[in-house]
């Protein structure tokens, strides 16, 4: 089997419907593919609909939500294909996209993890989607807003590497979980997704040690797929008004992602930035402090 496609889904029903349909009606690899979903407790009656419109699909229906990373896993253990797809349930592949990337893979062995070009429902590349490493210098450029200010620079856009050629295949360190290609060798060696990640984080986790074991990571805009990044309480558009349980979702999930920064730096950069580890963390704590006074404000 060439390919295993891996869907998370936790109270995305109608988002998960069309990933799935997406990837059903996509053209497929020569030696086909599966497609496995991993359903985190949700209350939407979500399997009885896939199993009942999409019967090909294998289904795993956990009992309490168990988080984004150890979901994935076990998707990734259950899977066959000799490439393994993390896509995320708000998610929509185009008619070419699995043949190209299988198609790629197959003719560019040093790639353990790929990516295509993620596009938002604007037609704007996910900029999540095209990474560099969190770095402190990149993260303060990021979160000062310098990198805004210069997005095409090499010293002040390092996180999102704004400088690279978005219309060219090239090494990146880090894709979004949202559309994450991995070549199943690859991760035999490197092993599997950290479950100390409940969300966020697990994607740049994963990709740090892919880079680390020498495999090459890379973003492929030979096809494209769309984002539609609406699964989250953290991607409201901003101006919305949010009602209490909006605000408590957001509040959730915010502390879910500066969690996951804390994890990454201790486990990647805490020997590296000794000196600068414990002002990291206030750092880091400080914007997280900033964000929910925003969101309770809002």
């Amino acid at each position: 089997m060439d390919l295993s496609v891996i869907i998370v889904s936790y109270n995305t029903r109608s988002l998960t419907l069309q990933a799935i349909n997406s990837v059903v009606k996509a053209k497929q690899p020569k030696n086909k593919l599966e497609l496995i979903l991993v359903d985190n407790n949700s209350s939407d009656n979500i399997i009885s609909l896939v199993k009942k419109k999409f019967p090909q699909v294998k289904v795993i229906a956990n009992s309490k939500n168990l988080g984004f990373a150890k979901a994935n896993n076990q998707g990734l253990r259950k899977a066959k294909g000799r490439y393994l797809l993390l896509l995320n349930s708000d998610v929509i592949v185009a008619k070419d996209t699995l043949i190209k990337m299988v198609d790629y893979m197959d003719n560019n062995q040093q790639v353990g993890l790929s990516t295509c070009r993620v596009e938002l429902t604007n037609g704007k590349i996910d900029p999540a989607s095209h990474r560099g490493f969190p770095t402190p210098w990149a993260s303060f450029t990021f979160y000062s807003g310098l990198e805004k200010l210069f997005p095409n620079s090499k010293i002040f856009a390092q996180y999102h590497q704004g400088w690279k050629d978005l219309t060219k295949v090239h090494q990146i360190d880090s894709p979004v979980g949202a559309f994450y290609f991995l070549r199943r060798q690859a991760l035999q060696q490197v092993g599997f997704l950290d479950e100390s990640f409940f969300m966020y984080g697990e994607d740049l986790d994963l990709a740090y040690r892919f880079k680390k074991a020498n495999w090459q990571v890379i973003y492929n805009p030979i096809t494209k797929i769309t984002h539609l990044k609406s699964s989250s309480g953290l991607n409201k558009k901003q101006g919305d008004k949010l009602n209490s349980k909006d605000k408590q979702q957001r509040i959730i999930t915010t502390k879910h992602f500066f969690k996951a920064m804390k994890i990454f730096y201790k486990k990647h950069y805490f020997k590296k930035y000794f000196l600068l580890y414990f002002l990291i963390l206030l750092t880091i704590n400080f914007f997280q402090l900033i964000k929910i006074i925003k969101i309770k404000l809002s």
